[in-house]
């Protein structure tokens, strides 16, 4: 499922249905829905190539090996595992142009067939499918109207949520039914699901607990998740500004896998100019790759240690040195 900027000019009371489009309900009569709803063994689209995965990843996504070994480790532990107790949980945080939305890119190309074009992926923006608080309620109807009918015509679905640190504080917390260990919620089998949330929340305590442990003389390669979760939760928690803000997801244990991005150093821009550039067929010269990564702002001010958006702006910078 995708979005246009077409649908920003719909009027702001109408229903986030009609902005996803049609859902199956999985009626009776529905035999292939009535199927994937009490059956765990309707896999619909979903064809895992986890080798080229865990590849894709150690090629391209820079400077995130605490991310990598997260997501491969409890992506690959979910899909072969044949019944799973509940659906796969994850919750990516970082700054912004660290790979959080990559990453997730990449898992929906390898675990779809179809991979963005599936029927079985949806994303959602609170920006787009969202954007009103005074419809709060409206939208916690929808979403887990969506949420069912999607499921019913399809347990293996994969959901993303975008941009966690923009939703309105509990409206995430509708789909907490759906999250959980029981066999089925309103009829639906739904343990093989994926659900991720994708936050720039936390990127603060992630970037301060890294350049802490950097003036300490520790490489943030040896940075490990306990270093980081308790922070990290913490600070989605009790951000009134954010989805999670005192949000049940939290509160009852339900993220399987919380995933910390951390900031990225020099030489890390400098390999995302060489991918960049090796994507659009061309060679990396030292004095571009250089000029690039210098353009780029770094923080703190006195040490310019890591870099304050990521790779997110290097595509734009590199025509301007070629």
């Amino acid at each position: 499922m995708g979005w246009g900027g077409a649908l920003l000019l719909l009027p702001p009371a109408l229903p986030l249905l009609l902005l996803l489009g049609p859902v199956r309900s999985g009626a009776p009569w529905d035999l292939s829905s009535w199927h994937c709803s009490v059956s765990a063994s309707c896999e619909c689209d979903f064809r895992p190539d986890l080798p080229g995965l865990e590849c894709d990843l150690a090629l391209s996504l820079v400077g995130q090996q605490l991310a990598r070994q997260l997501v491969v480790k409890g992506v690959r532990e979910f899909v072969q595992n044949p019944a799973p107790v509940k659906p796969l949980v994850m919750s990516f945080h970082g700054w912004t142009g660290t790979g959080k939305t990559y990453v997730s890119s990449l898992l929906v190309s390898y675990l779809f067939q179809a991979g963005h074009r599936s029927p079985y992926v949806h994303q959602f923006s609170p920006v787009v499918h969202f954007p009103h608080a005074e419809h709060v309620e409206q939208y916690k109807k929808d979403l887990k109207s969506w949420i069912h009918g999607n499921l019913t015509r399809c347990g293996r679905s994969l959901f993303v949520f975008d941009e966690m640190d923009k939703m309105h504080p509990g409206l995430i917390d509708v789909i907490i039914p759906f999250l959980g260990p029981s066999w089925v919620v309103y009829g639906t089998n739904y343990r093989k699901a994926i659900f991720i949330f994708i936050s720039n929340a936390g990127g603060e305590q992630i970037n301060q607990m890294t350049l802490d442990l950097w003036r300490i003389r520790k490489d943030r390669e040896e940075i490990v998740l306990p270093d980081l979760e308790a922070s990290i939760l913490e600070a989605v928690f009790e951000n009134p500004q954010n989805g999670f803000w005192k949000s049940g997801i939290i509160e009852e244990h339900l993220i399987d896998l919380l995933v910390p991005f951390l900031p990225l150093k020099e030489h890390h821009v400098k390999q995302c100019v060489v991918n960049e550039m090796a994507s659009r067929g061309l060679q990396a010269p030292p004095d571009v790759i250089q000029a690039v990564a210098e353009s780029v702002t770094y923080f703190p001010e006195e040490d310019k240690v890591f870099s304050s958006t990521g790779c997110k702006t290097v595509a734009s910078r590199i025509p301007f040195f070629l």
